[in-house]
């Protein structure tokens, strides 16, 4: 169910690769949630379907539950975060891990949401690519923020 999205961010993140040892944020949240929303179209049962599986996964309280991936999940997820560990030098590894989990929360709910709630100002498809603008442009705000300082 997930293995389009993750050949998908896979054969981005190759692309931006072949182009810069370094890419920046803004091209590491494209290659990596883009594919969410081309993968999990609005109004596409199988695309919340999808969604629904990414929601459970993140949120389970069962270890099992939240830890699973598949190894071309896991492969894709450790590519990124290096990428994006090289791209946000100041980020804690597990704060970067937090932060690339929001883009899945953020986008899977978004796709739940718009399939469910379907009215005359849910995404068409050209509201469906303003929608995928928005997420890129917040998500990318979310990753470049500065590290979180620790309470004194």
């Amino acid at each position: 169910m997930t293995e389009p999205i993750t050949a998908a961010q896979s054969a981005g993140l190759d692309e931006l690769l072949a182009r810069t040892a370094d890419p920046q944020v803004a091209e590491l949240v494209e290659a990596f949630a883009g594919p969410l929303f081309d993968e999990m179209p609005a109004g596409s049962e199988s695309g919340a379907r999808t969604s629904r599986l990414i929601v459970t996964i993140l949120s389970d309280p069962a270890e099992e539950a939240r830890s699973w991936t598949g190894p071309d999940e896991d492969t894709v997820r450790e590519r990124y975060l290096a990428a994006f560990a090289r791209a946000l030098p100041g980020l804690a590894p597990q704060e970067l891990l937090f932060r690339m989990r929001g883009i899945f929360a953020v986008t899977a709910v978004d796709r739940v949401e718009v399939y469910h709630r379907p009215s005359p100002a849910c995404p068409t498809v050209a509201a469906g690519e303003e929608a995928r603008r928005w997420a890129i442009t917040f998500l990318t705000a979310a990753m470049s923020a500065p590290p979180t300082q620790a309470r004194r």
